[in-house]
This record gives structure tokens, C-alpha cells and sequence, in this order.
């Protein structure tokens, strides 16, 4: 076994031959499984979640019908980390792709590779994005559709072309309809097949430039958007950092968000109304799986890829470790298996994904993925599981207002470290400051706490090989403008437990 990646981690091979073995599960039936996933959709904007008025049926319809996995988090708040945790069931640090400029390393292996050496037919369709200029197919999929980085929600000119089976082909319309019509066609020709399928679905939407289809247009230009948050309660006087309160001013905060004056509100609505189609694409593939009579046996789970900020903490967009950055929405959907209406409260987190469709496909784990399966979960509430969850980010030139960090999710606490920054740690409880605006570091009642969670913090990242930190040669531009207008050239306070009024230090000499 040849390594490629750390030699002391076994995550890439040579050959496909050299990948571990993965014993059936005995008892279990290889059934179809359907992966959505979509991008910087944040966990509560679905109708079921009581949005005020965004309407999303077929999504609320997963969750009433299936399982609403209500506590999903992702180990990098990033779209090609994450997309690579997914694909890999592996933390940043190990997979590599700690920005989203960077190729996977060669020979890294990808779930689907199991599936189809169990033999499973396997397609992926939709956005890849892990090295922006390349969107040739990859290891793990039978069938591919793709594009080059980000993709365009609308072909930018007569001559762009999507990535067929390693053909270019012109993209004709807009491209969460159209990866929904790709994947539509491959089901249908999966029905009269004797292998079972998987197939990963995995949409641009909702990211920026936000970008809605024309039938959804101005859908929302009216709505009341009074409850979104405008960074209230983030001051030095309950300790939030530094950094944070200077970021409100740049290109992810609500001051001068994308370096743009159109505002929160334009944004997102934007966002709102590009998030439709989404719907109406897991509309079309759930009524698909019912015309091909496999509807009740499929499984399908849905996923966002990382959360998104609208407002809290000044901020918008995701990196962060607060809640809304982290937290994605996830639903999963199988009445063979689960009675509809189900909530799992346990911290489920991307690296679980891989190991939750092996287990479907009756494949074990193999022992170097760090994620675990929560097929069970459902059914089986009171099984043993994580009680914190790692979360990490690595600064990025391109963005530089969001500096190194590490954080530790138990279901009460939440713990976060900065690497190199001058400035405050925090620790919030998140039962009674869910919207983390008081941080309790610096109270003494809380000290023990933020110990024992820094230490678990570390223990952890020192058991998954995570306490040297990976670098990239930066690509592309930085984001690095202020407005003038809105203070650009002041800066915030320091918190206020870090201000003293006389001299700690009366030895000096």
C-alpha cells in the first residue's frame, strides 16, 4: 500500500486494486440511494423549519415523510473541503483540499469506488469544484456531467460548454434545471437494469452570483424581511472578537457585502428566489423514482454543502464557526426503512455521508474514513454516538478577513481557537445563547469548561493527524477592500476582558 497523501494516514492508493476491502454487512439488501446536494444552503431556510415565507414543499415533504437530521454540520464551511469530506468521509487536514483552489491528490479515493466494485451503477451530475479549470469525469462514476469551477446559473455566451462522459456540450438553459433533466434521463435508464444505482446530484444553487429562474423571479420582492439579523448584541462588551466586528466592513460583511452597496435584503432575496428551483428539482426526482416503481426503496438523502450567514454576527456567507455557517440542512427519505415525521438530534457531520450510503449498499466502513454511518440512527436513537463534533478552517489569502480556526460542537457547548491572531478564543452554551452573542471564556463560573474543551479540542486533532497546519501558494485575487463610508478606516474595540486600567505586571524591571 503506497500512500500519497501523509504517510502515516492510508488515504490514496496507486491502483484501484490496493483499495481496502469492504465486507458485506450481513442481512442487508443493496438498495438504490440518491445523493442532493446543494450549495450554501443554510439549514432553516425551508418552508418546515418556519421560514416566514419561503415555500419549499418538496423539501418539507423529505423531512415529514422521511427524517429530518436536524444537528448536520461540516468539518470546513468551504465548498470544495467539504465536497471532499463528502466524497471521501475524511477531515480537511487528511483530504487536503483546504481551499477551493486545490485538486484532490491523486489516488484519493471516493466512496462511489466500493459502490462500484459492489456493482453499482453510478452517476454523478452537477458541480464538482475541487480545481476551478477541471471538470474531466472522475474515479467513481460510470456516468458524468459537469462543469469547470463554479458554473453559471445561465450560459454566459453561444460557445459554453458542460463536461457529458468527456465530451463538451453546450449548456442550453438554466443549470438547476437542466442538471435536474441529466439526472431525470439517467434514472429512466435505470429501470430495467438489474444493478442497483447511485446517484450524487449536486446543484450550484443557491451559491452567488444568486441567480433565480426566470418562472421565480421577484417571487419574494415584496416580502418582509424585518427578522433577518443585523450583527445586534456583537460588542466588546460581551467579548466577541475583534475580527469579527472589523469584518461587518468587507467582502463578508452586511456593511459592504461582495464589495457591493445592494444590501442584505437585495441579496437575499436573491437568495430566496434561486432556492425554488432547487425544490422543484427534488420534486422531479422523487416523482421520477415513483413512475419507475422504486420510490419506497430508494434511498435518498438531501444536503447542503456548508451553511450561510444572513446578518448574525454583521456577517454574511460562511467560513466561520458560528452556527449558521456550519449547520446545513439535512433530510433523508426511505419508507422501506423509516416511518415518516422522524427528527435525529445527534450531530451528523459530511464525513458520515460515505459510510451512511455503504452501509445502504450493505458494505462495511472501511477503518481509515473518520465519519460513521447514522443509517441506523433513525430507528435506533439511543445507539452509541459523538458527543463533539472537530470543526476547522484555514485562512485564505483571497479572503483574509477570516482568520485560522478550530472549534469543538458538544450538544451544550461550543469551543473556538484562532491560530495567529491576536484577539479573543470564545466558548458559548448554546442552550441558553443559541444566537452565540455572549462569550463566556472570561467568566470564571466557565473556566473549567473551556478547558476541558480545548483539551478534547486538540486530543482530537491530534488523534486524526490534524496539529500541523496544511498551506496553499494563494491563487487569484484578495477581497481585501473597506468602505469608506461605513467607517472603512476605524477599527474595532478589543474585547473588553482583554483591556486592563493599570499595568498587570508590577515586577518588571
Amino acid at each position: 500500500m503506497s500512500c500519497l497523501i501523509l504517510s502515516s494516514i492510508p488515504t490514496a492508493w496507486s491502483t484501484a486494486a490496493e483499495m481496502p476491502a469492504t465486507p458485506k454487512r450481513p442481512g442487508v439488501k443493496p438498495r438504490n440511494v440518491i445523493f442532493v446536494l446543494t450549495d450554501d444552503h443554510r439549514y432553516d431556510a425551508m418552508g418546515f423549519m418556519g421560514h416566514p415565507f419561503l415555500e419549499t414543499p418538496n423539501l418539507d415533504q423529505l423531512a415529514s415523510g422521511g427524517v429530518h437530521l436536524k444537528n448536520a454540520f461540516v468539518t470546513t464551511s468551504l465548498c470544495s473541503p467539504s465536497r471532499a469530506s463528502i466524497l471521501t468521509g475524511l477531515y480537511t487536514h487528511k483530504h487536503r483540499v483546504i481551499d477551493n483552489n486545490r485538486l484532490v491528490p491523486e489516488g484519493t479515493v471516493f466512496f462511489p469506488q466500493y459502490l462500484q466494485r459492489a456493482g453499482y451503477s453510478t452517476a454523478y451530475i452537477g458541480k464538482w469544484h475541487m480545481g476551478a479549470a477541471n471538470d474531466d469525469p472522475r474515479p467513481g462514476f460510470d456516468h458524468w456531467i459537469s462543469f469547470r469551477g463554479q458554473g453559471n446559473y445561465l450560459p454566459p455566451g453561444p460557445k459554453y460548454t458542460l463536461n457529458v462522459n468527456g465530451e463538451r456540450v453546450k449548456q442550453k438553459g438554466y443549470i438547476t434545471d437542466e442538471m435536474t433533466d441529466y439526472a431525470v434521463d439517467w434514472l429512466e435508464q435505470q429501470k430495467d437494469s438489474d444493478k442497483p444505482f447511485f446517484m450524487y446530484l449536486s446543484h450550484k444553487a443557491v451559491h452567488s452570483n444568486f441567480t433565480p429562474a426566470e418562472r421565480h423571479k421577484d417571487r419574494y420582492a415584496n416580502a418582509d424581511l424585518s427578522f433577518l439579523p443585523r450583527g445586534e448584541g456583537i460588542d466588546a462588551e460581551n467579548n466577541s472578537p475583534r475580527w469579527v466586528r472589523d469584518q461587518r466592513n468587507s467582502w463578508h460583511g452586511i456593511d459592504f457585502s461582495y464589495h457591493s452597496d445592494n444590501g442584505l435584503d437585495y441579496l437575499y432575496r436573491r437568495y430566496c428566489e434561486s432556492l425554488l428551483a432547487v425544490d422543484d428539482s427534488v420534486g422531479r426526482v422523487m416523482e421520477q423514482l415513483k413512475k419507475m416503481g422504486v420510490h419506497d426503496e430508494t434511498l435518498v438523502i438531501y444536503m447542503g454543502d456548508n451553511g450561510f450567514m444572513w446578518g448574525e454576527h454583521g456577517l454574511i456567507d460562511k467560513r466561520v464557526s458560528y452556527e449558521e455557517s456550519m449547520r446545513v440542512p439535512m433530510m433523508m427519505h426511505c419508507p422501506d426503512l423509516y416511518e415518516g415525521g422522524k427528527v435525529v438530534q445527534q450531530v451528523i457531520g459530511n464525513i458520515d455521508v460515505g459510510p451512511t450510503v455503504l452501509h445502504a449498499a450493505g458494505l462495511e466502513t472501511p477503518d481509515y474514513i473518520d465519519g460513521t454511518s447514522f443509517l441506523d440512527l433513525p430507528n435506533q436513537p439511543t445507539m452509541d454516538w459523538r458527543k463533539n463534533f472537530l470543526y476547522v478552517y484555514y485562512w485564505e489569502k483571497n479572503f483574509p478577513q477570516t482568520p485560522t480556526q478550530f472549534a469543538l460542537r458538544g450538544d451544550r457547548f461550543k469551543y473556538i481557537t484562532y491560530y495567529g491572531l491576536w484577539d479573543t478564543d470564545e466558548l458559548y452554551d448554546l442552550t441558553t445563547d443559541p444566537g452565540e452573542k455572549k462569550n463566556l471564556l472570561h467568566d470564571p463560573a466557565y473556566k473549567s469548561v473551556a478547558k476541558e474543551m480545548e483539551t478534547e479540542l486538540y486530543r482530537m486533532l491530534g488523534d486524526a493527524g490534524g496539529m500541523d497546519i496544511p498551506m496553499n501558494q494563494p491563487k487569484g485575487n484578495s477581497q481585501n477592500k473597506r468602505w469608506s463610508e461605513k467607517g472603512g478606516n476605524e477599527s474595532a474595540d478589543f474585547p473588553a476582558a482583554m483591556v486592563v486600567e493599570e499595568p498587570a505586571n508590577q515586577e518588571a524591571k
